[in-house]
Formats: C-alpha cells, structure tokens, sequence
C-alpha cells in the first residue's frame, strides 16, 4: 500500500492540537502517531478494510493513522478495557471519529462470535499485557475474530545513546509500578523472536516479518520522579530514585525510538 506522510501530517496532524504535558514537547501526539504510521506502511492495510485494534488507549496512537488508512469505507473497531480519557477529544479534532467505533471490552475476551475483521491490529501495546499468559489469549483471540494479525512491538536494543537513554528509562517503569501498587505496568520490551513464540503459541503461522528504524524520537518512556518518591519501602525508594535520576540524565538529553519489530501472521 502507497503510504504519503506528507499527505498525513497535512490532513490529519495539522488538525490536532498541540499538548502543554511538561516534560513532554508539545508536539509529542504529533511524533508518537507518526511512529504508528510508518509502522503501518507494513501492514497489509487497504482502503475499506474492517480493522480490529487492541489496545487503543486514551490518546488513539494508533487509532488515527489506521482510521486515515482505512479511508471514508472503512471502519476501525477500537477497544480497550479502561483507558478512554481523551480519546473523543483527540479522534474528533482528527476529522476520524465517524470512521472508528469505541468498545470498552476485555481483549481476552472479545464479543464477537466469528471472524468479523479483514485484520486485527496490536502496535506497542503488547508490553501492557502483564504477563505472557494474558499475550497469548489476547493473540488467540485476535486469530479467532480476524483474518490476519500485525503486531507491532518496540525491541530490547539500541544502536545509539538515545536509544539507550529511551531503553533506561523505560525499563524502571516495571519496578517502580510494582513497588507502587504491587503489580507490573509496562513490561519490558521482549526480543521479536520470542513474540513470534507467543503467536504460534496462540495458534498462530507467521507469514512474514521484520524491524525498521523510526527515526524519530520517543519521549513516552518518561515516568514522573514525583511516582517514585511515593514508594512506601525506604530501601527501594532510594534504590530507584537513585537509578532515576541517572536514567533521567540521560533521557533529557535525547531520547530515540529503538528499532520495532513487526509480525504479519495468520490461523
């Protein structure tokens, strides 16, 4: 599929607003959908599909760019079991609302009795999936409702220090939540081998994969240090303060996207 990003930015991009979340630049929506178009340049996406995505979360990252892809005949069913916040807010500046349909549903447990979808579609959420068992009963529920799958996941490497300086950060994010409330956030980013272990696990057969570059940066790997003061264990607290203000050092110096690996696969 042609992919124009100029066209993108110009028809989509420009319409959102901008977003005052210091540390964060302003135009960070406007990065992080970017990364999710040039992702979706290796999807097997066509005008007047029928997209499942999972995992659409409450600023619709991947929501727009599948939703401007799928044109004015497609339709992208979007769903997630909690996060929602602005996503009306940010679907609608978009000029996309018309085109997606919001579900608030449990992914391991999707409410469609046969296969309803010409793709089912997961781009950096499976890190939010808590452990490998719930990936492969999401994965496996994607294969029952679609007819082919895209996945989409940053990888444990980096070639450069901003990579690096993303990867540090980022991985503090699963300590720190489970010293704040007992159980894991994002996980750590699994290695593309593995993930395609866990679709075949899921019954899936891979047809096809690879990793590219973003070239962009990624700022969402940043956690407040206010979150990591309030950890209640005096050791841990200092233990982690101590590896955030060295992660930080580095993150506000220039955090870069690590390559992402993505996977085509089907039943």
């Amino acid at each position: 599929m042609f992919i124009n990003e100029e066209n993108f930015k110009k028809d989509v991009l420009s319409k959102i607003p901008l977003r005052n979340e210091p540390p964060l630049p302003e135009d960070w929506l406007h990065i992080e959908m970017l990364e999710r178009f040039r992702i979706l340049r290796f999807a097997p996406i066509r005008e007047g599909m029928n997209v499942l995505e999972v995992g659409c979360g409450a600023h619709a990252i991947t929501t727009v760019p599948l939703a401007y892809l799928v044109g004015e005949t497609g339709r992208v069913v979007a769903v997630d079991i909690s996060r929602w916040h602005f996503f009306e807010e940010i679907t609608s500046s978009a000029g996309l609302r018309h085109r997606i349909i919001p579900l608030k549903v449990d992914a391991r447990e999707l409410p469609f009795p046969f296969k309803s979808f010409d793709l089912a579609v997961l781009i950096h959420g499976v890190r939010s999936l808590k452990n490998e068992e719930t990936m492969i009963k999401v994965f496996a529920e994607m294969f029952r409702v679609s007819e082919k799958v895209f996945i989409a996941e940053t990888l444990p490497i980096s070639k450069n220090q901003a990579q690096e300086a993303h990867l540090r950060m980022y991985n503090l994010r699963e300590e720190i939540f489970e010293a704040l409330f007992g159980e894991k956030d994002d996980l750590h980013y699994l290695p593309l081998e593995r993930l395609k272990g866990l679709l075949e696990e899921a019954g899936g057969r891979i047809i096809e994969s690879g990793v590219f570059e973003p070239n962009l940066p990624h700022y969402l790997a940043y956690i407040p240090r206010d979150y990591v003061a309030q950890i209640a264990d005096k050791r841990k607290r200092a233990e982690l303060l101590e590896k955030w203000d060295k992660a930080y050092e580095k993150w506000k110096k220039g955090a870069e996207h690590p390559p992402v690996g993505w996977i085509i696969a089907g039943k």
